[in-house]
């Protein structure tokens, strides 16, 4: 994407005219332009959308209206909030980054995102995964300014992360996890002895917001429809490495669950209210997203990754499995 006129960081502008490149193609204007102008209310693009003042190759156009690779953009003088400049990622996050590519190809990169790092910046995290990625592939020369996530999972949460690199591929991977093609395997463990007889668990899950920084989710009747599918792994003395698939994609939904099951996750301090041999505040957070799966665009095959375990839930595995094994 170039731009004949840049855009000041913030006030009154210029008219800009910008190129779309092919990362933007095929994507609606309306959605291109809620990202491009970061800090604009939707309501003021869309307004200046019916009133004609921008323009695609001199036409007005719709907010349906798709663009295409080549296209030129009239944008009309707006007002943008001020944004502090994004500080440079620190060399370990850079080489933690580096080192958590799984899989890559012109549509996707998949990633094992490391334990304890946000998927991106916001919610008092300066510094998100995906922010770090992009000053990765600026720093290597990387062509793409088109790095957005598929998906999310929780900060303490290690694994796999599917990471577009167009529009097309982005739009192309949300309808398939919106159909449930995609297949996400989590592994976790478990405080006491996860019954072989359970299989899923299908409890609706409300968000409840405690403050603009917290979240939690609770399972409530007015929540929206919420299923896991669950297989156990590994018994231990005093818990239960067990294998997750959830069905929706909900906030904190496997967590949940599992707390709502009456075994909550070692080292969840939101959700495991109960202490067994150790208080959860002495772990982290044991939840991993081993493995996705799904169907890539235009007929390539099926793609199927795999993330090794992080460190420190592999260690803590370690930790549960030598206590079964001492001798009574």
């Amino acid at each position: 994407m170039s731009h004949e006129n840049t855009l000041p960081a913030s006030t009154h502008s210029a008219v800009e005219l910008v190129t779309i490149d092919r990362h933007h193609d095929a994507q609606r204007i309306d959605n291109f332009l809620i990202t491009y102008w970061k800090g604009v209310p939707k309501s003021r693009i869309y307004r200046l959308l019916r009133k004609g003042e921008i323009r695609v190759n001199k036409k007005r156009v719709t907010p349906e209206t798709r663009l295409n690779c080549g296209d030129l953009l009239r944008l009309p003088p707006v007002r943008r909030t001020q944004r502090a400049p994004l500080e440079a990622p620190s060399a370990h996050l850079l080489s933690l980054v580096r080192h958590s590519i799984l899989y890559e190809d012109q549509d996707f990169l998949v990633v094992n995102k490391p334990q304890g790092i946000a998927v991106h910046a916001g919610s008092g995290n300066k510094l998100g995964f995906v922010e770090a990625l992009r000053w990765h592939y600026k720093g290597k020369g990387g062509e793409t300014d088109f790095l957005e996530l598929a998906h999310r999972i929780d900060k303490e949460t290690s694994g796999c992360l599917v990471i577009s690199k167009n529009a097309v591929a982005l739009k192309y991977i949300q309808r398939e996890l919106k159909a449930r093609h995609v297949t996400k395997v989590y592994l976790a463990l478990v405080h006491g002895h996860w019954p072989e007889v359970l299989k899923q668990v299908e409890a609706p899950l409300q968000k409840i917001e405690i403050s603009a920084k917290e979240k939690v989710v609770k399972v409530s009747e007015d929540g929206k429809p919420s299923l896991t599918h669950f297989q156990v792994v590994r018994k231990l003395k005093d818990a239960t490495l067990i294998e997750a698939r959830p069905t929706t994609g909900r906030m904190h939904q496997i967590r949940v669950h599992c707390q709502y099951s009456g075994h909550p996750i070692v080292g969840d301090p939101k959700y495991t209210l109960r202490l067994e041999s150790k208080p959860a505040t002495e772990f982290r957070l044991c939840l991993h997203a081993a493995s996705i799966s799904f169907e890539l665009p235009s007929g390539r095959g099926r793609l199927a990754v795999q993330a090794p375990l992080n460190p420190v839930m592999a260690s803590t595995i370690e930790l549960f499995s030598r206590k079964a094994d001492k001798p009574r």
